[in-house]
């Protein structure tokens, strides 16, 4: 199910729906030809009644109201205002799990609201680069960080149109952060990562170089015209790559290395940990149009390694289960796909290309689930370069074929044809890739 779709998780944020944003801000006479309307839409739909009922009652019990009409009390009377932001931020605190005092809970809904703007300037910052000032938010929306504030805000006639939604964005990505950072502390995700982190110090990486120590190297690959594929590679020193200058169809990538000792003999390994941050996790939350990271979010710490050969792969994955064992604990390897040596990339991800070649799986270790993506050389640059296949390209293809774009941007709000964007995005991410 599409996030846009009328029976989407997200149904409060589409604009074309019963809860869309208007001229006008959501209160109308019971008998206006606004709220007539209004009824005419839901009338038929017992599952958007039932949603409205659901939006309506969370409103009231959030602001401490049994009507509409009080809202305004609350917008035009300052310490009434104050008194109901004292009162629902015990409420966000208890439902987050935050245990302290109201400064303490006021940090962490202030760290929430820094992830919702996140999300919006991530895509500024680089999907929607050459749409930034388009999509730029109000300042009034971007400086408010109280829950209770956003939410006035999307009642209040002196604020515009585009203000009042995304005030409502801007509470719709707050729960999700909150969602995800009672996650992150339910899982002791930051502390599992430290530990992995020491894992991969202490039993997998070569003892012979200290830690961050890398040697540089590059990748001087040929690619094909038709695809942009990688024909060939080789590996250059630093030196040699400063003498070189890549002509058309070549790529010069820099590549810094690890090693890892099997059997006496040290292997060279280019690797990258991530650590998913909020924003990227709520991005994703909406791709897959879900509120739960626990069904959401399964790669919250990953790796991904880069070997010269598929030889070099299957001793890493060797020394990789030896080295757990030897930090006192059984790995087990889980949802193994692998296309290295041939076949299809299995991945169902919207915007994915099942053209990718990797060796992918989950390993389960010392309390961690960590997903593994391992590379050979080539298959890296593919992963780089490759027309249809570039991790570039399934960004963009992502956020726009999911729907987010269009979701967080709506057409009658930003005046965007995402559609249109999104093929001049993927033109330009060609070029860029293919003559610079």
């Amino acid at each position: 199910m599409s996030v846009l779709d009328q029976e989407s998780i997200f149904t409060s944020m589409l604009q074309d729906g019963p809860f869309a944003i208007s001229e006008q801000p959501p209160v109308h006479h019971p008998f206006s030809r606004e709220t007539k309307v209004w009824v005419r839409q839901i009338a038929g739909n017992p599952l958007v009644k039932t949603k409205y009922r659901a939006v309506r009652n969370q409103i009231f019990d959030f602001l401490g109201i049994s009507s509409f009409d009080e809202v305004f009390d609350l917008i035009h009377m300052p310490q009434r205002r104050f008194d109901c932001a004292e009162r629902a931020h015990y409420l966000l605190g208890n439902m987050f799990g935050i245990h302290g005092s109201e400064q303490e809970i006021c940090r962490y809904l202030k760290e929430y609201s820094r992830t919702a703007d996140d999300v919006v300037n991530s895509l500024r910052s680089k999907v929607l680069a050459p749409y930034a000032s388009h999509i730029e938010m109000t300042n009034e929306i971007e400086t408010t960080t109280d829950p209770v504030d956003l939410l006035l805000i999307i009642f209040n006639d002196r604020f515009h149109k585009k203000a009042r939604f995304e005030a409502k964005r801007k509470l719709q990505l707050i729960n999700l952060a909150g969602s995800i950072d009672q996650r992150e502390r339910e899982t002791a995700i930051e502390g599992k990562f430290a530990r992995f982190l020491d894992f991969l110090n202490e039993y997998v990486w070569s003892p012979s170089l200290k830690i961050g120590d890398l040697e540089i190297n590059y990748l001087h690959s040929r690619h094909d015209d038709e695809e942009f594929r990688c024909t060939d590679v080789r590996i250059i020193s630093e030196q040699e790559a400063d003498e070189l200058t890549p002509g058309p169809g070549e790529k010069l990538t820099l590549i810094k290395r690890r090693r890892f000792r099997d059997k006496e003999a040290e292997t060279p390994i280019y690797v990258s940990i991530r650590k998913k941050p909020p924003a990227a996790k709520v991005l994703k939350l909406l791709r897959k149009n879900q509120k739960n990271p626990a069904t959401a979010v399964d790669d919250e710490l990953g790796l991904m390694a880069v070997l010269n050969t598929v030889g070099d792969v299957k001793r890493f994955m060797k020394h990789l289960t030896q080295s757990a064992v030897k930090a006192s604990s059984f790995m087990t390897l889980e949802d193994i796909s692998d296309t290295l040596t041939g076949g299809r990339y299995g991945g169902t991800a919207t915007g994915s290309s099942k053209k990718t070649p990797m060796l992918k799986f989950f390993a389960r270790l010392g309390g961690m689930r960590v997903e593994f993506i391992i590379h050979t050389n080539r298959s890296y640059l593919n992963y780089i370069y490759q027309r249809d296949v570039s991790h570039d390209e399934y960004e963009i293809k992502r956020i726009f074929d999911t729907g987010v774009a269009e979701f967080l941007f709506p057409h009658d709000i930003y005046h965007l044809d995402m559609e249109n964007i999104r093929d001049r995005q993927i033109k330009w991410c060609r070029k860029r890739i293919e003559e610079y």
